[in-house]
């Protein structure tokens, strides 16, 4: 089986999250991604804990499936390489500073010139313009700057650091698989490829779906618990007798009825369409006195033929083994390439024919090296001159 991308041949030099976890998607949907790694930076991710029989487990998780070029881009003979690949490989992703691809020679122009058809994919923090192009920043920074930590917390204690990085998966990881897509279609119908800057700020700023229509459209500021979604309702979370918490969603009368029910308190589910605050706040501090009469496995039961939109708020380990994300098979053993398997986070895309079958945990450093130029008609004397001049490993 060879999926849906499988017409697809990726360079990846992005490094860390959001162009790794990107390229993995496409590798698990059958793209052929190359990641060209340096030899004397090694990548963050490969360092990270925890470890697994001496890999880390971000790696091997977000490099399975890819091949590994070691290639120090400083090098002129290694940038005839890329020139090289790039006839063949005709899409690019890079997830460096604005400036550094065409300072190394390997800007969109520059691998234009040689394959016109080429779809060339920039993931940054905050894009290719505007004051901010070339300043540093993480997950957090893009989040603070786009609006979403000013509603998304507690009036308390203020914004919640994420468990997830949303900026670098959903605003760049996501939005680069989707500009990548769309630009291969474009390509279908011109035969030309074109150049998608992804800036992380603009993707997760665009994520502000209903607190920003709300505020350009209405002028209506969100703020911390001041909107129906982010606490400002009884939509929120509950905790049990025993320290556990339950997420409850039930806004529709549908489900408010059922809810009340359950916790004895039918006499409540007229509250939950109230838009006033006070009203809200009151029904909130109901509930969580009845939530807290109970322990986890009481709530459980009580819940779990009900449709109320109510469920506990499990663990990774517990999550892992809940009976519906066990049916959707959401975690796969991948080969690590010594006979064994780890157990990884399965891609989640269904596709009615099915996906081609992991091959491996993400490569050793430069494990794919002699392979790709060979492939390419260098000669075993020519690499190991490479080799020896220090341009792969």
């Amino acid at each position: 089986m060879s999926g849906p991308l499988s017409s697809l041949k990726i360079l990846d030099f992005s490094t860390l999250l959001p162009g790794p976890f990107a390229s993995l998607l496409l590798a698990d949907m059958g793209a052929d991604v190359l990641r060209i790694e340096s030899p004397t930076r090694m990548d963050l991710v490969r360092l990270l804990p925890p470890h697994d029989q001496g890999t880390s487990t971000g790696h091997a998780y977000l490099n399975r499936n890819k091949r590994s070029l070691a290639l120090d881009l400083k090098k002129p003979q290694a940038l005839d390489v890329v020139r090289q690949l790039v006839a063949e490989y005709d899409i690019v992703i890079e997830q460096f500073r604005p400036g550094v691809m065409e300072r190394l020679g390997l800007s969109y122009e520059a691998l234009k010139a040689i394959n016109p058809r080429l779809i060339y994919v920039s993931i940054t923090g905050y894009g290719q313009t505007g004051p901010y192009r070339d300043r540093a920043g993480h997950d957090i920074n893009y989040l603070a700057l786009s609006g979403i930590a000013s509603h998304t917390g507690r009036r308390d204690s203020g914004p919640l650091p994420l468990g997830i990085q949303a900026a670098d998966v959903a605003g760049g990881s996501l939005h680069g698989v989707i500009g990548l897509l769309a630009a291969v279609v474009a390509r279908q119908h011109t035969g030309q490829g074109q150049y998608v800057d992804v800036s992380m700020t603009d993707c997760v700023f665009s994520l502000n779906a209903m607190a920003g229509a709300g505020y350009l459209a209405a002028g209506v500021e969100p703020g911390w618990e001041t909107q129906i979604l982010n606490g400002g309702s009884f939509y929120d979370y509950y905790r049990s007798r025993d320290g556990r918490w339950f997420a409850v969603g039930s806004l529709e009368p549908a489900f408010m009825q059922p809810l009340c029910n359950a916790l004895g308190r039918p006499e409540l589910t007229a509250q939950g369409l109230s838009p006033k605050p006070e009203v809200q706040v009151a029904l909130k501090l109901q509930l969580s006195i009845e939530f807290e009469k109970r322990s986890f496995e009481e709530l459980c039961q009580m819940f779990a033929g009900i449709d109320a939109c109510v469920e506990p708020v499990l663990s990774v380990a517990e999550a892992v083994e809940h009976p519906q994300l066990r049916a959707r098979e959401v975690v796969t053993q991948v080969p690590r390439g010594d006979g064994s398997a780890q157990a990884q986070i399965a891609c989640p895309l269904k596709f009615s024919e099915g996906l081609p079958a992991p091959r491996h945990i993400g490569a050793g450093l430069g494990a794919h090296s002699d392979e790709v130029l060979s492939g390419l008609g260098y000669s075993l004397e020519r690499i190991t001159e490479l080799r020896e001049l220090g341009v792969i490993a």
